[in-house]
């Protein structure tokens, strides 16, 4: 029987934010934050993995999991606003360790450079900034943004876990077939015919009516001055964007004041369910000021 651990609604700018709980509460703290069509439970392996005692404090953000959905087009940085809420509300007195995994870790380096002062350690799990479509330009964004509007975006429905799960393993050939039941379960809701759907709202599709600048994002970076650990994982997102471009790569460190990188190897981009041992070790030695193994 897996230890899920306990969960908790609370008012977060106005919205009902479920946060998942593991660990007991007077251990030190540390925010786990998910990525793009994800929830919470996606960190139970790496949670089951940790060695030490933590207080693994993990939200849903806005319009995933359980926490309340607008239905609506959503604005990015909203997800920073309600961070600062979240480390506030958990952790008023102490700057915040951080672990963001893809989107969560965009969210948790941005907020880094913005708050630098509640921030104590963070590490991004396989991101390294999103690649830039040249032939996109501002107003071609604005109107797909626009047209997508008119047409709400819709999520797939499968008829049963089961179906889930092999979806599940079918973009993630690691994920074995225990892993994927359980996501299957814990990532997804049920629709009214009696089939199930992932756990998100279906307008997180929905296109930004902005451009997305690396510039931008890369001065964020330069602000941040805690220290920052960046896991690769060797088959990942990191990989597939900058792999042919390595000089892009190192102008995306070189933006971060000092950073640590490591590779895990045979990882996709879902690294806690590929290794959530090594995972789980190396953050705990990053956590912990030691040097990783």
């Amino acid at each position: 029987m897996r230890d899920t651990g306990t969960s908790e609604t609370l008012k977060i700018r106005g919205l009902d934010y479920h946060v998942r709980h593991w660990g007991p509460r007077d251990a030190p703290l540390v925010f786990c934050l998910h990525g793009w069509m994800d929830a919470s439970p996606t960190f139970q392996f790496m949670v089951e993995a940790l060695q030490h005692p933590w207080h693994i404090v993990a939200p849903d953000w806005r319009g995933y999991g359980g926490s309340e959905w607008l239905n609506r087009p959503y604005w990015f940085p909203d997800y920073y606003a309600d961070l600062d809420a979240l480390v506030r509300h958990y952790s008023p007195d102490a700057p915040a360790r951080l672990v963001g995994h893809s989107m969560g870790g965009n969210i948790a380096s941005v907020y880094a450079a913005i708050r630098p002062e509640r921030v104590e350690r963070l590490a991004i799990l396989d991101f390294l900034g999103l690649v830039q479509d040249p032939a996109v330009d501002a107003p071609a964004q604005l109107a797909k943004w626009m047209d997508g509007i008119d047409h709400p975006p819709h999520l797939r429905t499968y008829p049963d876990h089961d179906a889930l799960a092999r979806r599940l393993q079918s973009g993630n050939p690691r994920l074995p077939a225990d892993k994927a039941g359980f996501l299957a379960r814990a990532l997804s809701q049920p629709t009214p015919d009696g089939g199930v759907k992932m756990a998100f709202d279906p307008w997180h599709r929905q296109a930004s009516p902005h451009l997305y600048r690396i510039e931008d994002v890369m001065a964020m970076w330069n602000r941040i001055v805690a220290p920052v650990l960046i896991v690769v994982a060797d088959d990942g997102f990191i990989h597939e964007r900058f792999h042919d471009d390595q000089a892009e790569y190192r102008r995306r460190l070189a933006s971060f004041r000092t950073a640590r990188v490591h590779t895990l190897e045979d990882a996709g981009h879902n690294l806690q369910h590929d290794c959530p041992e090594r995972l789980a070790a190396l953050l705990e030695a990053f956590l912990l000021d030691q040097s990783p193994t």
